[in-house]
């Protein structure tokens, strides 16, 4: 189901094109047209043959390098970029808010970037000793146990998802990440949609500095635009938005009354009918250990389709946190 008045297809020269298999003596088929390929290739194969070749068609990281696209290698670039100024764990000095509150969680916590660190890097770094997946229960021992992470960014999976399966096409529509730290939303929204326009709001200058250097080394300027401010400042911004990102965006960042004034400032801001609001968890999720109720009337939920790969370092778990509102 999409939004009435949003176009379900992704048009315009900016849109990141996914990665397809073209053979040189036929043009490249449709979804219908696959379908019916695959079908007739499967009553080819000797039956008790289609478990394994279906198992492979889900599970084979054989058929991966079908699925890179251009713009996962910007996205890959970008990070890569990004890692080299910053120390391991991708947080800065003023994030003590954020540090404190992964201390006080019950389980070791680190936080790991997503949209720095995919998991094939993440085993290397644990390979050389750089990083750790678990922790020990009693120091000297071999008594082990998981690291729990926790990231501040979108995934370039997730990316992927948000942009080509949550959200409709965004061809001259305006989206705001809130919190937009990395810039990932930005980068991932500039190579993956037709966006005419996407901002990132953040309060750290550090960040809101590392993100124009990116932006404009990859020639992002015409479209993406990042904006130093406390989000309740940008009254006009969120009133003329289409749509609305927020990536757990006050949890770790604001002490529990900071959150509070932003979530209302945020409902009272964000209220031109139609507009998409995407939350990370759902809205219900962070608005409930706040004690703020959800304005009757504000926005409907609408259903997001789950079952999609995206790649196979997507965790379905995370996927599900992809909440989609819009505006009554």
């Amino acid at each position: 189901m999409r939004p009435p008045g949003w176009s379900t297809g992704r048009s315009g020269k900016e849109a990141g094109s996914v990665g397809a298999v073209v053979c040189s003596s036929r043009s490249p088929m449709d979804l219908c047209q696959a379908k019916s390929e695959i079908r007739q290739l499967l009553s080819r194969v000797e039956p008790s043959q289609v478990p394994k070749l279906l198992d492979w068609l889900r599970n084979s990281e054989d058929l991966d390098e079908l699925r890179v696209d251009n713009g996962k290698v910007i996205l890959r670039s970008i990070a890569e970029e990004i890692r080299k100024g910053l120390p391991p764990d991708a947080m800065l000095p003023c994030e003590l808010i954020a540090q404190h509150k992964m201390r006080q969680h019950s389980r070791p916590t680190a936080h790991v970037d997503a949209f720095l660190y995919e998991d094939d890097y993440v085993d290397a770094l644990c390979e050389t000793g750089r990083m750790s997946r678990s922790y020990c229960r009693e120091c000297g021992s071999r008594r082990t146990a998981p690291l729990d992470f926790v990231s501040h960014s979108f995934s370039a999976c997730e990316l992927l998802f948000l942009f080509q399966n949550v959200l409709p096409d965004l061809s001259g529509r305006t989206l705001v990440d809130v919190g937009s730290r990395l810039g990932a939303v930005l980068y991932g929204g500039f190579v993956y949609s037709s966006a005419s326009r996407l901002v990132g709001v953040e309060l750290s200058e550090e960040f809101v500095g590392l993100q124009n250097k990116m932006v404009h080394k990859y020639g992002m300027n015409p479209r993406v635009e990042v904006v130093h401010a406390d989000v309740r400042t940008q009254a006009v911004l969120l009133q003329t938005a289409d749509v609305l990102v927020m990536n757990n965006v006050f949890e770790y960042f604001m002490e529990p009354g900071e959150q509070v004034r932003a979530w209302r400032f945020i409902m009272q801001a964000f209220r031109k009918p139609g507009s998409l609001l995407v939350t990370v968890p759902s809205l219900e999720d962070s608005l409930q250990p706040l004690q703020v109720a959800l304005p009757t009337g504000w926005v409907e939920e609408l259903p997001v389709d789950y079952d999609v790969y995206v790649g196979k370092d997507a965790d379905p778990e995370d996927l599900q946190q992809f909440h989609l509102y819009r505006v009554l």
